[in-house]
């Protein structure tokens, strides 16, 4: 399916598959500049534990939403929705393509698609956060399956964040949070959206190789350096993947070893997540990350993209 009004190209897809150089070719190929929609690079400092790309990598190419959190502050996706299509405006009064890139699928959505965020409540979801402590995530899960069915066959059970933010949204609206949830197929941002995807076991050996390579270049001094600054503060920056598992091996929860293969297996995990949420969505033209060079890889994403812009 080609969108042939796209305002916005958009790189998506599971985690190790190259999703960031490829961001940054098209950037160069279009006279684009990088949107960020990967949730942990908001966060300042947190570099090496997120494969943020270092500025030498992004090769002139301007990155926006890198860096703008402290560790301390939380990553809200509405906050982000604003964010995010505010920097699609400033990119494009500029003459200029917003490339959108990351692996995290709400963030995509929220940028992306007519979703909507209904307000808080702080007691409430405080309330609901320590009845998922101490009754556990299953419980809490199959509440929701009990009062909107819709959300809970779209949120994963051990998702406690988006489990208790639908059980709010529901007590303080009086409406399914499942009525809040993106429409498919149906854009905010008109866009095209191109996936990196890989052959499973080379993916899992990527994502082997990644973590063990963040070890090698310094992820835990990236954790302690962090801890500096409130890190164990911060209630969505200290569980992201990388940065748990190592706080675990800092407290003497478990060993370095032990804290890098919970790293490998909590993110091919992530990785099957992203397919699955990515992979439902038809609008998503899928390219081979594993079968093709730099080179023919930015080719074929080109092909997809220049025509959905109303480029030759």
């Amino acid at each position: 399916m080609v969108e042939p009004d796209a305002r916005v190209v958009a790189v998506v897809g599971p985690t190790a598959t190259g999703k960031s150089d490829l961001a940054v070719a098209l950037a160069r190929a279009l006279d684009g500049e990088v949107v960020n929609a990967d949730a942990s690079q908001l966060y300042r400092g947190m570099d090496v534990g997120t494969a943020k790309l270092p500025v030498p990598a992004r090769r002139g190419v301007p990155h926006h939403l890198l860096d703008v959190l402290d560790v301390t502050q939380e990553a809200r996706v509405a906050a982000y929705q604003r964010a995010a299509r505010a920097a699609f405006d400033e990119v494009a009064a500029r003459g200029r393509v917003p490339v959108l890139v990351g692996g995290s699928g709400l963030y995509v959505r929220a940028a992306l698609d007519a979703l909507e965020f209904p307000a808080t409540d702080p007691a409430v979801r405080a309330r609901l956060e320590a009845e998922a402590a101490a009754l556990g995530p299953a419980a809490l899960h199959a509440r929701l399956a009990a009062l909107d069915p819709a959300a809970a066959a779209a949120i994963q059970p051990g998702n406690v964040r988006r489990v208790v933010r639908a059980l709010e949204v529901g007590e303080v609206t009086g409406r399914p949070f499942s009525a809040t949830m993106p429409v498919a197929g149906r854009y905010a941002v008109p866009a095209v959206q191109v996936g990196l995807s890989a052959e499973r076991e080379v993916l899992r050996a990527r994502i082997g190789d990644r973590v063990h390579r963040m070890v090698e270049q310094g992820l835990v001094a990236e954790v302690e350096a962090l801890l500096a600054r409130g890190l164990r503060e911060g209630s969505t920056a200290r569980r992201a993947l990388g940065y748990a598992q190592v706080l675990d091996a800092l407290d003497g929860a478990c060993t370095l070893e032990e804290a890098v293969a919970a790293t490998v297996h909590a993110t091919r995990r992530y990785a099957r997540r992203q397919l699955s949420w990515f992979g439902r969505d038809p609008r998503v033209h899928w390219l081979r990350a594993d079968r093709s060079g730099p080179g023919e890889l930015l080719a074929a994403a080109l092909a997809i993209a220049r025509p959905a812009l109303g480029r030759s």
